[in-house]
């Protein structure tokens, strides 16, 4: 292939005319691409981004973003073989690229929905609930996130260059961030390529997005306090990085992902004969052969009970001589190559130091021939086991980390040995914990979780369906303590969060309802004329009201609630033990309260309301006896403009708060109903 000239993506235009530092293929050494000698114009690039970039966000809200991430991965996801073709010089193989493009693409969808289903049509999350500050009710306050109006540097790593890139622009932009981005060199050509076809889609605003290839130059010290850093790489670039004088003057955000010495630890109750044995030989190899181990959750550390280090140690080197390393499209080919030469020179030289005083159980240091035309020019490594036998006392196994397809077999005496174990890495972004027991998982968790970022727990069972040990998920987060970083990405809402700024706001509960988008209870309401279940979702407004009329509780209905739930609890029925209960008297049942309120509330004929699908926070408060007078105020809540879904009906969401009091004026019960409301324009 003729080798092409990268360009960063600056102020909206394609930077960079001249051949600099030359990228050779993975997988023959050929030169494929060249880095650009000029830089791009820091100052031009910041004051593109904290201009027109962060004034297009703006003007948008967390549901027209969350709509155009949904656009923009359908998009990617029907070019994604122009992805993976692109991906070919990395050496890596199909399913390698799969967990980078398709994951990065999956990732975006992920969003999309977290955003459509969890985020308001505003730029105001309100992050309740209110709290009540005064006796009365008439000053409460609570908290609000809202877009940092800065811009967001994201620093990728080389092993991912797609799914690294995306699993941070997808939060930032839906939290409204414009984002500079960054990619290691080794891979950038990926990452540009990925760019070029974000930005021809044309779904982006101009300003959101923006690509530098090569140094950052001054990029740090333009930095401003709203600002967010995210780095994700090696412990001790992290370290330099958020170092940086500026990042500390101005308190600007650093959220770093490390490389971590990660581990999956076989416990004692596991024998050869159970399935649970060859889930976790499995495991480890697959982990050390993935991306040919270039994952900063691939498993470092093997800790084994002493007894099993011989039969753990054979079958592992077993299925790792059984991989076949070379050129992914020749066929039979299960692991490509290491990302570049220079990734080849330091895994060989870190595999040196681990081997000093260990044994060295398989190594391809000797006839080890990758298949493929040229490949002998290529970045190759043989998967590599180590055992270290002294593992508290060579220290260096838990310090020391070949970024490829190496691993070391480590035994211990007892189980809080191994639990010790696991935690000399000084934090991990995962660890897997393989058992049949489930009182050793429990045993083990308290301080696993000490120390690692993700903990799973595999068996039998949780193999049917595991995504297994080095798979980030978009709801759960990732990363990890200490040697990880000690930062958090992903985790559905709350990597969103990252990106917006958290304010305490107090005030009355009319003017809290303002400014959260949301009625508070307390504040003041707009009394409807027309039923609030008559009007369609555009005509719903926050604050609208209904008052009901009143029912009197009988002990007729206690008894027939109780014949048709066949609930006979004896504080409804047992005259005697109610007197002698705390009530002193007998009550109704809390969910007969709820029927009643909403016979009080609910407009029975056909309308826009189409579903009520959720019920929140319920709480019964004071009881309600025989006799009692109750009634309901509904109040509009809060809605959601919720994205149009294939063969179902065009409707938003609408959350009602809900208030049941007594003829004293008691709150008796308080909830919220979520129901789906009909757009005008569909009916």
């Amino acid at each position: 292939m003729t080798p092409t000239l990268l360009q960063s993506y600056a102020a909206g235009r394609w930077v960079g005319q001249t051949q600099a530092k030359a990228l050779r293929s993975a997988l023959n050494g050929q030169v494929v691409h060249h880095l650009p000698e000029e830089s791009p114009d820091f100052a031009e690039m910041v004051a593109h981004a904290r201009g027109p970039g962060l004034s297009n966000l703006l003007r948008t809200h967390f549901q027209d973003r969350a709509r155009t991430l949904k656009a923009l991965a359908t998009y990617l996801l029907e070019r994604k073989e122009q992805l993976y073709a692109v991906s070919a010089p990395t050496g890596a193989t199909r399913s390698d690229s799969w967990i980078d493009v398709e994951g990065g693409i999956g990732t975006l969808f992920a969003y999309a929905s977290i955003g459509g289903k969890e985020l308001p049509s505003s730029n105001v999350m309100h992050e309740g609930p209110a709290i009540r500050l005064g006796a009365e009710n008439h000053f409460i306050g609570s908290h609000v996130l809202v877009p940092r109006r800065g811009l967001a540097l994201h620093i990728n790593a080389f092993n991912f260059p797609i799914w690294g890139m995306l699993e941070k622009f997808a939060p930032s932009y839906l939290a409204g961030m414009p984002c500079i981005v960054k990619p290691a060199s080794a891979t950038a050509f990926v990452a540009e390529a990925t760019v070029r076809l974000m930005m021809d889609s044309g779904l982006l605003p101009e300003g959101c997005l923006q690509l530098v290839i090569g140094p950052t130059g001054d990029l740090f010290d333009r930095l401003e306090e709203p600002d967010v850093v995210t780095f994700t790489g090696s412990a001790d670039t992290a370290l330099m990085l958020k170092q940086h004088p500026n990042l500390l003057r101005r308190a600007i955000p650093f959220n770093a992902e490390a490389d971590s010495l990660n581990c999956a630890l076989l416990v004692p109750d596991v024998t050869p004969e159970d399935p649970e044995f060859e889930l976790f030989v499995k495991e480890v190899a697959r982990e050390m052969s993935a991306k040919a181990g270039q994952k900063c959750t691939a498993i470092r550390r093997v800790i084994v009970p002493r007894a099993l280090c011989d039969a753990v140690g054979e079958a592992l080197a077993a299925r790792l001589s059984r991989i076949v390393v070379g050129d992914p499209s020749v066929q039979g080919v299960r692991m490509g190559a290491l990302a570049s030469h220079a990734q080849q020179s330091d895994v060989m030289d870190k595999v040196a130091l681990l081997a000093e005083g260990n044994e060295l159980l398989l190594s391809g240091a000797e006839g080890f021939r990758p298949l493929g035309e040229g490949a002998e020019q290529g970045a190759f490594f043989a998967p590599t086991l180590l055992r270290c036998n002294a593992p508290l006392v060579n220290t260096r196994v838990h310090q020391v980390e070949a970024f490829g397809p190496v691993s070391t077999l480590m035994p211990y005496e007892d189980f809080d040995e191994a639990l010790h174990l696991a935690t000399l890495g000084r934090g991990s972004l995962v660890g897997t914990l393989v058992t049949k027991t489930p009182a050793l998982a429990a045993h083990a968790v308290p301080s696993f979780a000490a120390w690692h970022g993700r903990l799973l727990v595999l068996d039998r069972e949780a193999a049917l369906e595991s995504t297994g040990h080095g798979s980030p998920l978009p709801k759960l987060k990732h990363g990890g303590p200490g040697r990880a970083g000690g930062g958090e990405e992903l985790g559905g809402l709350r990597a969103v969060k990252h990106y917006l700024q958290r304010c305490a706001v107090q005030g009355s509960p009319t003017m809290l309802s303002a400014v959260t988008g949301e009625y508070q209870r307390g504040g003041a309401v707009v009394e409807s004329e027309v039923h609030p279940f008559r009007r369609y979702f555009e005509d719903v407004v926050v604050g609208q009201s209904l008052l009901t009329h009143r029912r009197t509780v009988s002990e007729a209905d206690i008894v027939a609630f109780g014949g048709l739930s066949g609930d006979y609890f004896y504080m409804h029925f047992d005259d005697v033990a109610a007197k002698q209960s705390q009530f002193g008297q007998r009550i109704a049942h809390g969910y007969f309260v709820l029927s009643a309120a909403a016979g009080l509330f609910v407009s029975p004929a056909p309308g826009p309301v189409l579903a009520n699908y959720g019920l929140e926070s319920l709480r019964f408060i004071t009881p309600v006896a025989i006799g009692d007078t109750i009634q309901s105020r509904l109040t509009a809540k809060r809605k959601i403009d919720r994205q149009p879904r294939e063969g179902q009906p065009d409707a938003g969401v609408v959350a009602w708060d809900v208030a049941v009091t007594n003829q004293r004026g008691e709150l008796c019960a308080s909830y919220e109903i979520l129901t789906l409301v009909q757009r005008r324009e569909a009916a």
